[in-house]
């Protein structure tokens, strides 16, 4: 094999590497998605059984994270990549991270669910928390979709949701302190609602996350902590 031949070799074998590690982040996005899903789901129907399954997935998803962070330390000691590969190395890590934490917010509204599982029903109104849901799930999707298609405009889009998202969830907040105040006995159970609703709004805030890796990756430009016209000015110029 001639120095040019090894050389494209070398190149195709990187390339396929990098596309590997991809495709496994999409994976674990999946699996991260269908825990909002069945978290939310667990709690809607206050389905004790959906709650354990949910809590004890969570493991699928850290090792998602251990192993594709394996690989990126193994491409960046072996490949020692430079500028758009080094973007998608430091976007993955950064990016298994977010959809880590948003695992765990899932496993915490499963565990606030199995608790309600034992207490009465809840108020017929809570079931604005899963309109909620939808809304972080979607962001969820949307981020890991612009990651997907490396489309720096559909990620700021995603971003551009968490205000939504905010107002939502400050709504909710002040509804379960209305709650509260109307009737002491449902503090116990509200309080719980609460914690759920700030887990999603956190889920919210991780794909935000996400999606600014993307734009970073894409563009090479960092609008972390940017509001949302200034990363439009970044990006557009």
């Amino acid at each position: 094999m001639d120095k040019q031949s090894l050389r494209q070799h070398i190149s195709s074998q990187f390339n396929a590497e990098l596309e590997d590690v991809r495709q496994r982040v999409l994976a674990m996005g999946g699996a991260v998605e269908q825990q909002i899903v069945d978290a939310t789901e667990a709690l809607m129907s206050l389905d004790a059984d959906m709650a354990e399954r949910v809590i004890t997935n969570d493991h699928r998803i850290n090792q998602f994270e251990v192993s594709i962070d394996e690989e990126c330390s193994r491409i960046l000691a072996r490949r020692q990549p430079t500028a758009s590969d080094l973007r998608l190395v430091y976007s993955v890590i950064k990016t298994i991270t977010d959809l880590e934490r948003i695992g765990d917010e899932a496993r915490k509204i499963a565990r606030m669910a199995s608790d309600l599982a034992s207490q009465e029903r809840m108020h017929e109104q809570f079931r604005e928390v899963q309109h909620l849901s939808r809304q972080v799930t979607a962001m969820v999707h949307g981020a890991l979709d612009a990651f997907a298609r490396m489309d720096a405009d559909a990620a700021l889009a995603v971003a551009r949701q968490d205000r939504d998202v905010d107002r939502e969830y400050e709504a909710l907040i002040r509804q379960c302190i209305t709650f509260m105040m109307e009737d002491p006995r449902t503090i116990r159970r509200v309080m719980d609602i609460i914690w759920c609703v700030r887990s999603l709004e956190r889920i919210g805030d991780h794909a935000k996350n996400i999606s600014e890796y993307t734009i970073y990756f894409v563009m090479g430009k960092d609008v972390r902590h940017l509001s949302i016209e200034a990363a439009e000015k970044e990006i557009h110029g």
